[in-house]
């Protein structure tokens, strides 16, 4: 009881905050919204009134609520199906900057997490450059073997940071709860999934080992690739609360003016930006979530180099392909097969009709017929495309919600530098190259041999499946004969035959399967 009280009266703080800053308006008129919401609502406003910040919005409320509530802004920006179109823009444009804690007690966090003085690790370390609401970033000198000295950049959390993040969440998790048990219309947007999701990726920011490792397989995903890398990482000096790596001296794309003046070109620029996304989200499944303007530098070899890792996103095989062939299907104008696509993928119910579904997408893909390619959006169609599967109770996908909200990041950052940038030409090359690899006669004949392989090493267990039947029906005439069970000898080794056919059955149907499998990829040969 007393920490159900202590969860109410945090969420009474935190609608305090936001009513004083009106983030309320228009909400408890949501036809959605359960009673006592709105009654709660209603009420939090008129107290408010006297009260009023200066500063009015969502925005400028979640930064006074602090840095748990920052993260949570963050990522309800990809969440328009929860908060709606307007809000999800108002918190897009929601800046994680806090103000720094001091140098001292980076120092005191560098020296716990490394084990050591810094003064011994590091050749000096200077004043915080940047800071958010989960850690902040010096620039520091190091030392080399050789005598050398080489610039980095040293990312320390925040102190107390996990304890102040741990009790917010448990009231995050108190009011999805009781939203999903008081509001079945919100069931279908798993709130509680969503808070966990969240958890996840807050519990996974704030060990700054884990970011070191996505930069370093994100380092070896893109090697090869054309125009993009990412910084090294200096594993000796990271740990769970301090993550060193490579100093960037290069020009943040939020510095227009300094990257005309070196000559950039900026339309290779934003073709580079784009088909490095795409690349990293459907050929890797593994992707940059956070890459605005800010988190990108053209470094002086004229590379395009992504920092700040704390946020990335996985795609699932089936969520890659779902991708890719959608936009694919989109760019063909095959609405069908994009209507089928959802079906496949599981993620609209087999009870829906894919007639209709198909005749929905038709409705958004045609009038881009008439546009420009370069007025076309690819992220407004994905946004599009997840509000009208709605209709036909396709449950919320996290990971793809996302992925849209990146690619509209990545799109604006793109057409900053070429308005007329053709998204269709550009991502076709990309979705192409995946499609042909992955959804061609050849990804068949892998499938296939993958199947088999797998069907044939279960096949060469069967004799062993068989002993097991056997000494199982001895062990039942055991017991049958000790008195343990009232089972005859009989009938335990009837049961026992009777489970060896069923799995032999059970493997022959799946063994001519895989065969049927290798025959229609080869089909596709003749």
């Amino acid at each position: 009881m007393a920490t159900r009280i202590g969860h109410i009266m945090t969420l009474f703080g935190t609608m305090w905050v936001l009513a004083r800053h009106d983030a309320f308006a228009g909400m408890d008129e949501l036809p959605d919204l359960p009673a006592p919401a709105r009654t709660g609502l209603r009420l939090m406003r008129r107290l408010a009134r006297k009260k009023k910040s200066r500063h009015k919005g969502l925005a400028p409320a979640i930064v006074e609520l602090g840095p748990s509530y920052i993260k949570l802004g963050q990522f309800l920006a990809t969440r328009a199906d929860i908060v709606g179109t307007e809000r999800a823009a108002e918190l897009s444009e929601l800046q994680d900057r806090l103000p720094p804690f001091s140098r001292k007690r980076a120092l005191q966090e560098i020296r716990q997490s490394l084990g050591s003085d810094p003064a011994l690790i590091f050749e000096e370390i200077g004043p915080p450059i940047a800071a958010a609401s989960i850690a902040q970033v010096h620039k520091a000198t190091i030392r080399e073997f050789d005598g050398t000295t080489r610039e980095v950049a040293v990312k320390v959390l925040r102190p107390g940071i996990e304890g102040r993040f741990a009790r917010d969440l448990d009231s995050f998790f108190f009011a999805a709860r009781w939203l999903e048990r008081h509001s079945p219309p919100a069931r279908r947007l798993r709130p509680v999934q969503t808070v966990e999701t969240l958890a996840q990726s807050v519990k996974l920011e704030m060990d700054l080992r884990m970011e070191a490792a996505a930069i370093s397989e994100i380092a070896e995903n893109t090697v090869g690739d054309p125009g993009f890398r990412v910084p090294r990482i200096d594993w000796e000096r990271t740990g769970r609360r301090v993550l060193t790596t490579e100093w960037i001296d290069g020009t943040p794309l939020s510095d227009i003016a300094a990257l005309r003046e070196r000559g950039v070109d900026f339309v290779a620029l934003g073709e580079t930006i784009i088909q490095s996304f795409l690349r990293h989200a459907i050929r890797d499944g593994f992707f940059h979530a956070d890459m605005h303007q800010g988190n990108l530098f053209v470094d002086h070899d004229g590379l395009l180099v992504a920092v700040d890792f704390g946020i990335t996103g996985r795609l699932s095989l089936k969520d890659r392909r779902f991708l890719a062939e959608i936009l694919w299907g989109f760019i063909n104008r095959n609405y069908r097969r994009v209507a089928e696509v959802h079906f496949e993928a599981g993620y609209v119910p087999a009870d829906q009709s894919t007639d209709l579904f198909a005749q929905a997408l038709r409705a958004i893909g045609e009038p881009l017929m008439g546009k420009q390619a370069d007025q076309i959006s690819m992220a407004r169609v994905l946004g599009q495309l997840f509000t009208v599967t709605e209709q036909f109770n396709m449950a919320t996908q996290p990971q793809l919600l996302l992925l849209q909200k990146t690619m509209v990041v990545v799109e604006g950052v793109a057409r900053s530098f070429n308005p007329q940038l053709n998204m269709w030409d550009t991502a076709e090359p990309v979705v192409r190259r995946w499609a042909e690899e992955h959804l061609g006669p050849s990804a068949y004949l892998h499938d296939a041999a993958e199947g088999a392989a797998l069907l044939g090493r279960v096949f060469g267990n069967l004799p062993e499946l068989f002993n097991d039947a056997e000494r199982t029906a001895r062990m039942l005439s055991a017991m049958a004969d000790a008195g343990g069970i009232k089972l005859d000898r009989t009938t335990s080794e009837s049961l026992a035959a009777a489970g060896s056919r069923h799995d032999l059955t059970t493997r022959m149907a799946i063994w001519i399967g895989a065969l049927a499998l290798v025959a229609l990829a080869v089909s596709q040969f003749v």
